[in-house]
């Protein structure tokens, strides 16, 4: 899936617009994820009448206002408008996180005739592999609402990473971008000790030594040897 945006440029549809065009950041919003690639067009009487519900499964699944964990997919609107006034008129009505190319980039056509897309309004869906989950899933969004997402997930075999018990992560390719601040907040007893232990082989032999001794409480009469010691001298 992140094959077929690398070397493009994805812009978001904020106040900004800001630009998408690095390897780091196409894969990080597009890796593990299905995809929705969203055609349409301004003069489409049935796109127009679509773009409410659209919006109200993204947000359902993506915005932070209606949902805790953001669900791992990305919308992005692939205009098939015939200016760049038209496209600005759908982008207006969807979701500010929403994803699109540019009006000026041929890409949008190309995307077209790879998909043999025909008609609009038209949802693709694709598996994080970039395999076709669904030719067109508008009825199927219109049926269920966001509750299709989960047949969705099911079928693509997509798992949520973040929150793998702690034993699981032991395979590096397995953890999620949010999972040094997940074990940072969750630490086990385990990462406490492992922690512990390397505390004191970084300070050396005399310092795990010095542990040891006063483990076995003679760490204590050393010290009070060695204070006499001192006074006696003085």
């Amino acid at each position: 899936m992140v094959d077929l945006f690398l070397n493009r440029v994805l812009v978001e549809n904020n106040w900004d617009q800001d630009e998408l065009n690095t390897e780091r950041e196409i894969i990080g919003i597009l890796e593990n994820r299905i995809v929705l690639l969203f055609f349409a067009s301004a003069k489409c009487d049935k796109c127009q009448e679509f773009l409410p519900v659209l919006n109200d499964f993204f947000k359902r699944l993506k915005d932070p206002a209606y949902i805790e964990y953001p669900k791992l997919f990305a919308l992005i609107y692939i205009s098939l408008d015939e200016s760049e006034e038209e496209q600005e008129r759908v982008l207006k009505e969807l979701h500010k996180k929403v994803l699109f190319l540019a009006f000026e980039d041929p890409y949008r056509i190309e995307l077209q005739a790879m998909f043999k897309v025909k008609d609009v309004p038209t949802v693709l869906v694709l598996r994080p592999d970039g395999s076709i989950l669904s030719p067109n899933a508008v009825k199927e969004i219109c049926r269920l609402g966001s509750d299709c997402f989960q047949n969705w997930q099911e079928s693509a075999e997509l798992i949520e990473r973040t929150f793998m018990l702690n034993e699981e992560f032991d395979n590096l390719n397995l953890r999620s971008a949010t999972d040094p601040v997940r074990r940072l907040k969750y630490k086990t007893e385990d990462d406490k000790r492992k922690k512990r232990w390397w505390k004191l082989w970084a300070k050396g032999k005399g310092a795990y030594e010095e542990e040891e001794e006063e483990k076995d409480g003679t760490w204590d009469t050393k010290r009070r040897e060695r204070d006499k010691g001192i006074w006696t001298n003085r």
